[in-house]
């Protein structure tokens, strides 16, 4: 392999264009299934492995993994230092991807908290290993798209949870007032391997490229210097990951379709909307079987239910018990992100308000992109005055003398005697924060005027925009 400019892989062009992303939790590479059908020429089946490896494709696989930076796995390899590596050494590591005798590293464990509680345990593979396998998903996708179902929204080119999320809503809006909502217990944990291959198999024609595969899904967790070999799961934090998880829930997929369900599913996250609680405790109840005997999956009970679609969330939304219902912002995704904020706060105690405004920036307006299509508007509201409320707390702590405070309310336009009033009441900083002297001195055109984002007004302009 010759390095082409900035260090990537090049070789001769090859007609495999990069997919589009959708949002942060995707990475979506390949063609619809419109451009998969008519436009995309796929690689002979027994020669996918130099499909692969081919130079275009590991240029644009390469430019990926770089752009997606992410932390170095076991070898201690950044993305850096990748571009020199590959200079070196990327002729041997081609010939042993040819010759079926290439052998991934293990993984990096990490621990990320879940929305829920607990820990997810997520695996990041070597740069280079995520390089090979970015390059099998650019291949493998666009042809795995063709067979992939119109209700399945997770990780897919041109498709998103907000696409999931308005479906859900259509079909309650339909009539379908009961919703199934299934969970699957630690899904990416309990992948059977046996089961993935034999769904690889169907469209994957050459044998090495299920011999990378079936490694990659076995590639043990290094803990204390030694690799514990997986017999089950998929390891989160690789790019082909997202893409084995949907060839298996195909079959889950197929077969909600033949028996006629309307239904919505993103990665594990699966909703089959019903018109009566008796068909959805007998839609429940024949799931969990056949998930127990084709795929060795485990539905968990104590996640999933039968119930009233305003009564569960759906990608952290929910919506009203109107007729025709409006999506609003699930209780949950506010507590999760009120206790993301609150660290937030903690260390802004120590700072400008202007700093700790800039830090909120790109988490509000992240948030905000996400939950736009709520049409209930009280919870933007609610969280914007609780913002500004948590930023006049810090404001009242940093004053830790009655005259430093008397000082700011008589600065900021109040009348000394008020001020005296104010500062003299005995009360704490949140109460403070919240009382009209506070309200008066730092009024929400003060907070605009420092750049804080506002959710409601934010939420309003992007839907306008659409």
């Amino acid at each position: 392999m010759v390095a082409g400019d900035a260090g990537t892989p090049a070789e001769t062009p090859a007609a495999h264009p990069e997919g589009r992303g959708r949002n942060p939790r995707e990475d979506g590479m390949g063609a619809s299934k419109a451009t998969a059908t008519e436009e995309t020429s796929y690689p002979e089946p027994s020669l996918l492995m130099e499909a692969v490896l081919e130079g275009e494709n590991m240029r644009t696989a390469f430019l990926k993994v770089r752009a997606n930076k992410g932390a170095a796995g076991v070898d201690g390899m950044t993305v850096e230092q990748m571009g020199p590596y590959l200079k070196e050494h990327w002729p041997s590591i081609k010939a042993a991807l040819l010759d079926g005798m290439y052998q991934p590293a293990p993984i990096r464990p990490v621990s990320i908290p879940k929305p829920g509680g607990g820990e997810r345990m997520l695996g990041i593979p070597t740069v280079l290993d995520r390089l090979v396998q970015q390059a099998l998903h650019q291949i493998r996708s666009p042809i795995f798209e063709v067979g992939f179902s119109e209700h399945s929204y997770g990780f897919r080119p041109g498709r998103s949870a907000h696409g999931a999320v308005l479906q859900a809503q259509r079909y309650v809006g339909e009539g379908r007032r009961y919703v199934v909502d299934l969970d699957l217990e630690k899904f990416f944990d309990r992948v059977n391997h046996d089961i993935l291959m034999a769904r690889l198999a169907r469209s994957i024609g050459d044998k090495r490229v299920l011999a990378l595969i079936r490694p990659y899904l076995q590639a043990g967790m290094m803990e204390g210097g030694i690799a514990m070999a997986r017999t089950e799961g998929t390891p989160q934090g690789g790019p082909l990951s997202p893409l084995l998880s949907n060839v298996l829930l195909t079959d889950l997929d197929r077969e909600l379709e033949r028996r006629g369900h309307a239904f919505c599913r993103y990665a594990d996250d699966c909703n089959v909307y019903v018109r009566s609680a008796a068909a959805g405790k007998r839609v429940m109840a024949s799931l969990v079987r056949f998930l127990d005997r084709h795929l060795k999956l485990k539905v968990n009970e104590a996640k999933s239910a039968v119930a009233r679609p305003w009564e569960r969330k759906f990608l952290g939304y929910s919506m009203t018990f109107h007729k025709r219902p409006r999506l609003k912002v699930a209780s949950a995704s506010v507590k999760r992100l009120k206790g993301n904020l609150r660290e937030v706060f903690r260390r802004g105690r120590g700072c400008s308000l202007r700093r700790t405004v800039e830090t909120l920036k790109p988490k509000l307006r992240g948030w905000v992109a996400y939950f736009r299509l709520a049409e209930v508007k009280n919870v933007f509201e609610d969280l914007d005055g609780w913002i500004r409320r948590k930023l006049r707390c810090i404001l009242w702590r940093q004053k830790k003398r009655r005259y430093a405070r008397f000082r700011m309310l008589v600065q900021r336009g109040l009348a000394e005697e008020r001020a005296w009033q104010s500062v003299f009441n005995g009360r704490g900083p949140w109460w403070n924060a919240g009382a009209s002297h506070m309200n008066a001195a730092f009024p929400k055109s003060w907070f605009d005027h420092l750049g804080l984002v506002s959710l409601l007004e934010s939420k309003q302009r992007l839907q306008r925009a659409s």
